[in-house]
């Protein structure tokens, strides 16, 4: 198998950069302070890469992936949680179950939805919070009955084996979690115009926030302790895990934006009513981004919960909110390379140098910071930092028939492309 020039010339300095890091953490060149903020970079990479295939590529301006990132992040932190701190792997394995049973009652009613002509969207929205609530009990159940042996299996295995498995199911599971909220989520929500989805997915956010606030007393997970921040979280997200989770989010977005599906949720960005025209079937486009970028979101939440070991509802105010939509318009829409590289600045320069550089007591100047360079760049360069430049192995290689007459006007690409993949 012949690996293309591009490909290596990107993944070489890419991979040799992770790893730089992690030498020169081992032998304490890089303080745990910075070390921490490359983390958290990486993190905020995930989930704004989320959002830039669902507003970037997609076209649907959402301000949600906040509230899917702190739903994974409750997630993936219960779990852990339960199995350091009580010694058992009861959140383990009946998320796992609610995972894997929601999602078959949603695949069961999506084929009875299909055989039923008429139905309205809330009628379907009913059957398919039937479904989930019946799918949950059902897993519960189940639950009760395998926690000790999996629990006792765990136990055989070497402590920090064990732990490490557990970790990195809880990270999968606070994703599908976040994924699974969004289908159910986006069924209705969907079918409402850019604007109107925009609001609602942040009065979603809201609607966690307020939840997690009440999340002891409202929800009864009295480990998470509502208002007052949870506590007790092991510190498991090592540079090696954050690593490996980017460079995978890396390549399934850029295999899924090079595959037909890709062409197809970039012409719905576009135009969607051409792409109606052509076959495309834009409710499922939409959708398979939305869930997709929100399965990123509670991918990095599970990795942040176990940076500090500390999650407080405040991180997910309606105010953090707007960080990945920045993020993404400094990196520039529709771009990974930008979106990689405006994420990890983020975290460097206004969470980490500008606490240095600024007088105790002045961090709350970055949000002021914020917006001014916002403006700057909007004035400047309207199409951010990166445009949509890509490095070449990211780069979207269209067949001769599909290349823009003028390849000096990349913006012109999309263009063209609507009808394939129909």
């Amino acid at each position: 198998m012949k690996i293309q020039r591009s490909t290596l010339a990107f993944w070489v300095p890419f991979i040799g950069l992770l790893v730089l890091v992690q030498v020169l953490s081992s032998v304490g060149i890089l303080s745990n302070f910075w070390v921490t903020l490359l983390k958290i970079g990486a993190v905020m990479s995930i989930i704004c890469l989320g959002l830039n295939l669902i507003y970037g590529f997609n076209g649907q301006f959402s301000l949600g992936q906040w509230g899917f990132y702190a739903i994974g992040a409750y997630a993936g932190a219960d779990i852990t949680y339960r199995w350091t701190q009580l010694h058992s792997a009861s959140g383990l394995v009946v998320v796992l179950l609610v995972v894997l049973l929601v999602a078959l009652a949603f695949i069961l009613v999506s084929k009875l939805m299909s055989r039923l002509r008429g139905l309205d969207t809330l009628s379907g929205f009913t059957l398919y919070i039937i479904g989930l609530l019946m799918a949950a009990v059902i897993a519960i159940f189940i639950g009760r009955y395998l926690i000790n042996p999996i629990t006792n299996l765990l136990n055989l295995l070497p402590l920090n084996i064990a732990s490490q498995i557990v970790f990195f199911f809880a990270v999968l599971l606070g994703g599908g979690v976040a994924a699974e909220v969004s289908y159910i989520f986006g069924f209705p929500v969907l079918t409402l115009g850019s604007d109107y989805f925009g609001i609602a997915t942040l009065g979603f956010s809201i609607i966690v926030k307020v939840l997690l606030d009440n999340s002891d007393t409202l929800l009864g997970f009295e480990e998470m302790k509502g208002a007052r921040g949870m506590i007790g979280i092991p510190k498991m997200t090592s540079w090696i895990w954050v690593s490996i989770f980017l460079v995978i989010v890396i390549i399934v977005t850029r295999n899924l934006l090079h595959s037909t599906h890709g062409r197809a949720i970039i012409s719905v960005r576009e135009d969607e009513i051409a792409a109606k025209a052509m076959g495309i079937n834009i409710s499922q486009q939409k959708t398979i981004t939305f869930v997709l970028g929100s399965f990123f979101a509670g991918l990095a939440g599970a990795l942040y919960a176990h940076v500090n070991g500390f999650l407080h509802p405040n991180t997910f105010s309606f105010i953090k909110t707007f960080d990945p939509m920045i993020i993404i318009v400094f990196g520039g829409l529709g771009s990974v390379t930008g979106t990689v590289a405006a994420a990890f600045t983020w975290a460097l320069v206004l969470e980490g140098l500008l606490r240095l550089v600024l007088p105790q007591g002045f961090e709350t100047w970055r949000y002021v910071i914020y917006p001014l360079l916002l403006l700057v760049l909007m004035l400047l360069r309207p199409q951010g930092l990166f445009g949509t430049f890509e490095f070449p192995y990211l780069r979207q290689i269209l067949p001769p028939i599909f290349q823009p007459r003028n390849s000096a006007k990349p913006t012109e690409t999309v263009n063209e492309i609507p009808g394939d993949g129909a």
